[in-house]
């Protein structure tokens, strides 16, 4: 995902952050997940800002040529990104070891349950709950709430390709979100005056339950790009202190 003005802002040197190191511990209860990816303030502001009509369709481009996927029918387009000074490579690593059990991911509040103990299909459920503890086999009123979405892999690219990148790219459906999500990192640019060996990216496109007219709704959509934008650069601030000290730790 070549960078452009936007996204160049958004990767300067580390952020101003007063407040002291995350700890790296795995999340123990619901209140501990509350604390540590929706109250805590990250340590680098990662959002990339989409400010116009030219901005979105720049960045549709952006993301059709990098991993061959449409988001133009999606309503929601939110896009992060982060510096990590730790090889691509390495840090994909860590992305695939993504599981129920990742310090970080909010799995107390947000269950990534593995289907088949694989990542090619992960079932997300609001505080690990089935959706069909209501015994409602259509949801409420069709809505599952309690079940948040499935990830089925799309792709995923394991070696690095032409542009020295590699991502796991999901399709989202069967709960709120109907759309596409990628974590995809790639080599730093050093032309491009990017710091950190890798940039890593989390993005995600989609309808609210595949309906363009609720994605219009300003309050629903103000109310999750809330939620959604701390804790996901929460959780990509974690995976770069995880690639950098685990990386750390090899050098002699």
């Amino acid at each position: 995902m070549k960078n452009n003005k936007q996204i160049k802002k958004e990767s300067k040197e580390d952020h101003v952050n007063n407040n002291p190191p995350i700890e790296l511990k795995r999340s123990k209860s619901i209140l501990s997940d509350i604390r540590n990816f929706f109250l805590c303030n990250p340590g680098e502001q990662t959002l990339i800002q989409i400010n116009s009509v030219d901005d979105r369709y720049t960045f549709n481009k952006i993301i059709h040529d990098r991993v061959g996927i449409g988001v133009e029918d999606y309503q929601l387009l939110n896009m992060h990104r982060i510096h990590i000074n730790a090889p691509s490579e390495f840090v994909f690593k860590e992305l695939l070891s993504w599981d129920g059990d990742s310090s970080w991911w909010p799995n107390h509040i947000a269950r990534a349950n593995l289907q088949n103990g694989k990542l090619e299909k992960i079932k997300i459920t609001l505080l690990g709950l089935s959706n069909n503890i209501f015994k409602l086999k259509n949801g409420l009123f069709g809505y599952h709430l309690l079940h948040l979405f499935n990830l089925n892999a799309i792709k995923f690219q394991k070696e690095a390709d032409e542009n020295a990148a590699r991502y796991l790219l999901y399709s989202c459906s069967g709960g709120y979100p109907i759309g596409v999500f990628c974590l995809y990192v790639r080599d730093s640019n050093t032309q491009e005056e990017e710091t950190g060996l890798s940039q890593l990216f989390a993005v995600v496109s989609f309808n609210f339950y595949g309906k363009r007219s609720l994605s219009n709704w300003n309050i629903l959509r103000k109310g999750w790009e809330k939620i959604h934008n701390k804790v996901t650069s929460n959780v990509l601030y974690r995976i770069k202190l995880i690639s950098e000290r685990d990386y750390a730790s090899l050098k002699p």
